[in-house]
């Protein structure tokens, strides 16, 4: 099993175990490999949220470049909804995680389709 494959295997356990959600593992296994080299950076792998520099970034950077979203304040509202879903406290929220769960909630699966 590949660096890639263990790191599918933690984020669906992290969605099982974490935000009680049974993960589509076809289209998590998409949303990592869109996320690029940033899965393997300890760093750039997780969303720091207690940073809002990191919030907007996700926001400018995912939801309105790559999913094709109006920017408006029901985006943020999402992130913060799945940010309080994954757990606040958690300390590590990996990238992937987050971003799936955003495509879940906006309904965006065909952006990976």
């Amino acid at each position: 099993m590949g660096k890639r494959d263990e790191l599918i295997a933690q984020y669906a356990d992290d969605l099982r175990n974490k935000c009680g959600i049974e993960p589509d593992m076809n289209l998590l296994t998409k949303v990592t490999i869109g996320c690029g080299p940033a899965i393997y950076n300890a760093d750039a792998s997780t969303v720091a949220a207690t940073q809002p520099d990191e919030l907007e970034t996700v926001k400018n950077n995912f939801l309105i470049k790559k999913l094709g979203l109006q920017d408006g304040p029901e985006l943020m509202d999402a992130i913060n909804s799945v940010l309080d879903t994954y757990g606040r406290s958690e300390r590590n929220k990996y990238r992937a995680v987050v971003y799936y769960m955003l495509v879940k909630h906006f309904g965006k699966e065909s952006v990976y389709g």
